[in-house]
């Protein structure tokens, strides 16, 4: 069964650019899921067209979802979801991905020598 969490403050409002979107708390719930399912089910295509139609950057919105109580990449793992894991670590800027402590969940969880685990390094030796 999948569980979601959405931060509804997060979600709520994105900010991008010059513009701002603001996304009702049951949109924000509604856009979690389904980047949850998304992930699970290694749809990058869908995400992406998702994203799009929403006008919405992951990296904005990347902090206020959790699937499972883990943030989307750690999830990704979890689920063998590689083609969407490493899709999502070239979405995010390196200096997010060094900060929010995927990798370090990846190597205590066994996920350490997967694809996305191995993106995250390259993205983040800069």
């Amino acid at each position: 069964m999948l569980k979601f969490v959405a931060s509804t403050l997060t979600v709520a409002a994105v900010a991008f650019g010059a513009n701002l979107v603001v996304v009702k708390p049951a949109q924000a719930q509604d856009l979690a899921l389904n980047m949850c399912t998304y992930v699970q089910g290694d749809d990058r295509m869908r995400m992406r067209q998702r994203m799009r139609e929403d006008r919405l950057r992951l990296r904005s919105v990347y902090d206020g979802i959790l699937c499972n109580n883990m943030s989307l990449i750690q999830f990704a793992m979890a689920s063998g979801s590689a083609d969407i894991g490493t899709f999502m670590v070239s979405q995010l800027p390196a200096s997010q991905l060094a900060s929010n402590g995927d990798l370090e969940w990846a190597e205590a969880n066994g996920h350490g020598d997967s694809e996305v685990a191995q993106a995250i390094r390259e993205r983040t030796e800069d």
